[in-house]
């Protein structure tokens, strides 16, 4: 059991990264939340929200995309985790299979999730943007459940701070209190579903709820990460930091041009 406290809140928890053991094999956790996150958004895009949606997307699509886009997106979240962390695999290559060990990164998950998204509709002749725009909010949805597995691993803290809402924990041996990074982005990933879920019926066009969740998301990731103590890096820039900052340039850019255009559309028709 790990110790950890809210001082500011006056919560002292034990918690144990360990939710059960199954024939000797210990459950942790980070594996639950993780299959949750994926499970409910599976029955909700493909059960669910077909019977009424705006999108002309159907449950059996979803179906079958999710079928690689899951494990594709598992082995992307692993690969960008060991490319930028390899000095700690290099001398055992084969701990780079042992996801039992941890190091998964979210950023890999979207990129190989997009990566696949786009060869799929290419396939099937469906619309990528409104492909995206239809799971977009249980993307943000699944986050903020992924990331209570990060509590429970004790991971994802930021540094030291003495606001009301910081989290005390043991570090090698260490009181300290950090800022709740997991935290942070559990809650802001769970307002955007709702705000992304609020949006959908008011789409104005394809692509706009892809493009939210992207700009919000990275913007709030951009300042997470240079909060977090264990930012993965390439020489002395925090990648995923970098990498929010150029997917906020480049999606600012689209929406101003989108609303740009919105504008002018409605100037001819008043005309």
């Amino acid at each position: 059991m790990n110790q950890v406290a809210f001082p500011g809140l006056g919560l002292n928890l034990n918690i144990s990264k360990i939710a059960f053991t199954l024939f000797g094999v210990d459950v942790y956790w980070y594996a639950i939340l993780t299959a949750a996150a994926i499970g409910i958004g599976f029955v909700y895009l493909v059960f669910i929200k077909p019977k009424n949606n705006i999108f002309g997307i159907k449950g059996n699509d979803v179906f079958d995309a999710a079928l690689y886009v899951v494990p594709i997106s598992i082995i992307f979240a692993r690969l960008y985790y060991v490319i930028f962390n390899f000095d700690i695999f290099k001398d055992d290559l084969l701990k780079i299979f042992n996801l039992r060990t941890g190091g998964q990164a979210i950023y890999g998950a979207l990129i190989g999730g997009l990566i696949t998204i786009i060869v799929f509709c290419k396939k099937r002749k469906i619309n990528i943007l409104d492909f995206l725009d239809y799971i977009a909010p249980m993307i943000a949805l699944g986050q903020s459940i992924g990331r209570w597995g990060n509590f429970f691993n004790i991971e994802a803290y930021g540094t030291q701070t003495n606001l009301p809402w910081r989290m005390g924990i043991i570090e090698s041996g260490t009181y300290i209190e950090v800022h709740p990074t997991f935290l942070y982005e559990a809650i802001v990933t769970f307002f955007l579903f709702i705000f992304l879920t609020f949006l959908t019926k008011k789409r104005k066009y394809s692509g706009q709820l892809t493009y939210i969740y992207l700009f919000v998301y990275a913007s709030f990731r951009f300042f997470i990460e240079n909060l977090r103590t264990d930012s993965l890096m390439f020489y002395n820039i925090r990648i995923s930091a970098a990498l929010s900052l150029a997917i906020c340039v480049t999606i600012c850019s689209i929406l101003i041009k989108k609303h740009v255009n919105l504008k002018k559309i409605e100037q001819n028709k008043s005309i």
